[in-house]
C-alpha cells in the first residue's frame, strides 16, 4: 500500500475516533433523561420499579425484549435470540435461575 494513502487512512480513521468520542457522552446523557425517551421504554422503567423487578440480560426472544443498552433503545427490537445486550424484565431473583441469564449487559 502507498505511503500517502496508509498515513490518510490512519489520520482520517483517528479524527472519526476522536468525534465518536465526544458524540458518546452527549447520547449517554440523552439515555438518562427519561422525558425524550419512548412511551414503551418509560413503562417499562415504571413497572420496574414499581414491581421489583430486575433487567436479565441474554435470554430474549426474538423481538421478545422489553429494552436494550447500546444496541437499541426500544422493546421488541432485538433482532437475535439471547442477545446479550438486550434484557427481559423479571421478578427480582429470578434472573440468576435462568441458564444465560445475567444482571448485566456483555
Amino acid at each position: 500500500m502507498n505511503k500517502h494513502v496508509m498515513a490518510a487512512s490512519t489520520l482520517s480513521s483517528a479524527i472519526g475516533l476522536a468525534l465518536a468520542l465526544q458524540v458518546v457522552p452527549a447520547q449517554a446523557q440523552e439515555m438518562k433523561d427519561m422525558s425524550k425517551m419512548p412511551q414503551v421504554v418509560k413503562d417499562n422503567m415504571a413497572r420496574m420499579e414499581q414491581n421489583k423487578l430486575e433487567k436479565c440480560f441474554g435470554i430474549n426472544a426474538v423481538s421478545k425484549n422489553d429494552c436494550a443498552e447500546g444496541a437499541h433503545s426500544c422493546a421488541g427490537q432485538a433482532t437475535q435470540a439471547r442477545d446479550p445486550k438486550s434484557f427481559v424484565l423479571l421478578p427480582a431473583g429470578d434472573c440468576s435461575k435462568i441458564q444465560g441469564g445475567k444482571l448485566k449487559p456483555a
